[in-house]
């Protein structure tokens, strides 16, 4: 069988395509072309040479369903809601996340007032069914939602996580009257007791659901032109593939789909290496990733914040705990108003690119900065089927910044461009701590796995200011994310309220609701493939009496409730930093997880060794590195390079989608899955 997987990014979309039978995978990238996302697809497989018509399996990530949300590129929304109810959205929790700044607001919503309406309908906080709504009324909004020109409807009512019977009326009769326009609603998405939340959700499904639905519509139009008859998948935000259908119905699980592959890369890769404890950095062209892994497993948050915690809105559901920073290769460095230097978040993306690029662009980015400093080889970009203009991204970084700031002749461009590194350094480590540090992790445990087609050549850099020991770049790290696709399995998240007293009573019942979940997770996964082995986990959340936030907890089938309660508070307290042995515990919410298992390659067929010691000579070329200046450095291409090899810095390792960047001092060795496993040598007076 043939598995296809491709990753529409901000700047490029990446493949990666497995022939079983031959054992081989072969990669491409193309610019993602705005406006029509498919081409770039379409396009990736014809830079390939693959033939889509013998492939099985199609796996697709994207960031349409995000971009829609932060750009507000969404379809016109109506949110049909219970009677008395319908502010909620605007309400929300009722705080303040930044109490002192005078000028705080929230992210308008996406569904403005005039376009909530209400239904006079009841659920009781028990689920009892206590009004009905009226089909005559419904035939009365659906006219005057026809009137309104909706392209998308999303029905929440009061409490019904525990009875979704009105809601399913709700939309079956709008769906009725209002055909062409996608309706959806909230206990299809979430059977947890958040109203604000909830709401939330479904409207953010509803308002990218018309977007998506074309998308798919045509991803499938145009595979099919080109032969492809097999199955489609898209990459979900919980770390797992869903079915096309599935895609269709709730948009809203492919939030984070473009990041996530590369996070199961990562957790492919630890468990095969035995690394307990790894951070996953993924730098792209248009940001920044990063996720923590341990013990070949990464962490999933049941809540997303779209637009950051501060001041945009929240969506419930199964979503993998990545932060993304503005920092990619196409984030444009500039003066601000003060005449400070500023880099990001605004990008460049492909459409026009970096000023290296040639394709119009005229603002000096993190790509042009490290081509100026020799970082980037301007004739083997892409392995050479992209050449780049060092004149564009020298003119670019004078007229825009070195004029502005002072900075004249050859040694002045080098310490700003330089500049424009370190300050998007300080910027990706912000993220890194916030996956460790700000959860009570210590990155000096960690290694740093590093992706994408800038991360293995800031990471050494990013590693050293962290105290990280040692760097880890995969074989084909600027294809990565296309890579952890191919590695992906099915995976179905179900969760469902469940509030009670933390005993053994109630444990024993929140086992058996589990149970029940498992049931629907087989079911859906058995549709999608009949042959597939299925895995399962269980989670609790737990929490302190009296408290908001809960603890995910993963619990087995025979769990003891001291053993449970010992682990919630060796998590707690990883997290807080305290915990309280005395206090009363109660239990919230239950999720199973179910991995349905697919054909994947093996992970010691994705290296390529072609060299041996004699081959792997280097070239040389002048390279800047802060506090040293211009170093003469070996350049090694890395497909040349035997398993075993090992060298120290300065040293480049270039290869097709990426090239890595070895400090001097530092030692790298080609591992036994041809991983370049980089050394940090000691900096004098410590970090």
């Amino acid at each position: 069988m043939r598995i296809v997987a491709t990753d529409t990014g901000g700047t490029f979309t990446d493949l990666a395509a497995f022939d079983a039978q031959a054992g081989t995978v072969v990669y491409s990238k193309s610019l993602t072309t705005y406006g029509d996302f498919v081409k770039g697809v379409i396009s990736a497989a014809e830079v390939a040479r693959v033939d889509l018509a013998p492939a099985g399996l199609f796996k697709h990530g994207t960031t349409l369903v995000i971009n829609a949300l932060i750009q507000r590129t969404g379809a016109k929304t109506a949110l049909v809601m219970t009677r008395g109810f319908r502010d909620v959205l605007e309400i929300g929790r009722g705080n303040r996340p930044e109490p002192f700044n005078l000028n705080y607001s929230r992210h308008a919503t996406l569904v403005p007032r005039e376009l909530r309406f209400e239904v006079a309908e009841r659920t009781s906080g028990t689920g009892e069914p206590l009004l009905a709504p009226n089909l005559d009324d419904l035939d009365v909004l659906a006219d005057r939602l026809r009137g309104e020109g909706v392209e998308a409807v999303a029905v929440s009512f009061l409490n019904a996580y525990l009875q979704p019977r009105h809601e399913e009326q709700v939309v079956a009769r709008l769906r009725e009257r209002l055909p062409g326009v996608f309706v959806t609603c909230g206990s299809e998405l979430s059977r947890e007791w958040y109203e604000y939340e909830r709401t939330a959700t479904c409207a953010a499904n509803a308002y990218v659901g018309p977007q998506v639905t074309g998308y798919l519509h045509v991803l499938r139009e145009q595979l099919g032109a080109h032969g492809f008859a097999g199955r489609i998948f898209l990459m979900g935000s919980n770390g797992g593939v869903l079915g096309l259908e599935e895609a269709g119905r709730g948009p809203l699980a492919l939030v984070e789909s473009g990041p996530v592959g590369g996070c199961i890369g990562a957790a492919a890769y630890a468990g095969a290496l035995g690394l307990g404890k790894v951070i996953a950095f993924d730098m792209g062209g248009t940001t920044a990733k990063c996720a923590v892994v341990e013990d070949g497993a990464f962490d999933v948050k049941s809540v997303y914040h779209v637009g950051g915690y501060e001041r945009g809105f929240p969506i419930r559901g199964a979503v993998l705990d990545i932060v993304e920073v503005g920092a990619g290769g196409g984030s444009i460095a500039h003066v601000d108003g003060q005449g400070g230097l500023r880099v990001g978040p605004r990008s460049a993306g492909s459409t026009p690119g970096p000023a290296a690029y040639g394709r119009g662009g005229t603002e000096p980015t993190i790509t042009d900065a490290n081509l100026i400093l020799g970082r980037i080889d301007a004739a083997s970009f892409l392995g050479g089927t992209m050449k780049l203009d060092p004149a564009l991204a020298h003119h670019a970084m004078q007229a825009r910044v070195a004029v502005a700031l002072g900075y004249e002749g050859a040694d002045g461009l080098d310490r700003l461009a330089d500049g424009i590194v370190s300050i998007a350094a300080v910027t990706m480590a912000g993220a890194i701590k916030k996956v460790t540090v700000e959860k009570g992790l210590d990155p000096r445990d960690y290694v740093l796995f590093a992706f994408g087609g800038g991360g293995p050549l800031h990471a050494v850099e990013l590693a050293r200011q962290l105290s990280i020991p040692e760097v880890i770049v995969p074989p084909e790290p600027g294809n990565f994310s296309a890579l952890g696709m191919l590695l992906s399995d099915y995976r179905v998240d179900r969760s469902s309220t469940f509030v009670r007293e933390f005993n053994e009573a109630n444990i024993a019942s929140a086992l058996e609701l589990s149970d029940s979940l498992k049931q629907g997770i087989t079911e859906e996964i058995r549709a999608e493939s009949s042959t597939a082995a299925i895995e399962y986990q269980h989670y609790f959340e737990i929490r302190y009496r009296g408290q908001v936030h809960s603890i995910r907890t993963q619990v087995g089938p025979e769990v003891t409730a001291d053993a449970l309660r010992s682990l919630f508070e060796q998590l707690y307290r990883r997290r807080y930093g305290h915990a309280d042995a005395r206090a009363a515990l109660e239990l919230v919410s239950v999720t199973t997880v179910g991995l349905g298992t697919m054909d994947k390659p093996d992970l010691g067929s994705l290296a390529r060794f072609e060299g041996s010691d004699r081959s792997a000579s280097p070239s040389k070329r002048s390279v800047y590195f802060p506090g040293a200046g211009r170093l003469e450095t070996a350049v090694h291409a890395r497909r040349l390079l035997p398993r075993g090899f090992a060298a120290h810095g300065p040293a480049l390792v270039e290869e097709y989608g990426s090239t890595t960047l070895v400090g001097p001092g530092d030692r790298f060795e080609v591992g036994v899955l041809g991983e370049l496993r980089i050394r940090l040598a000691a900096r004098e007076g410590g970090q």
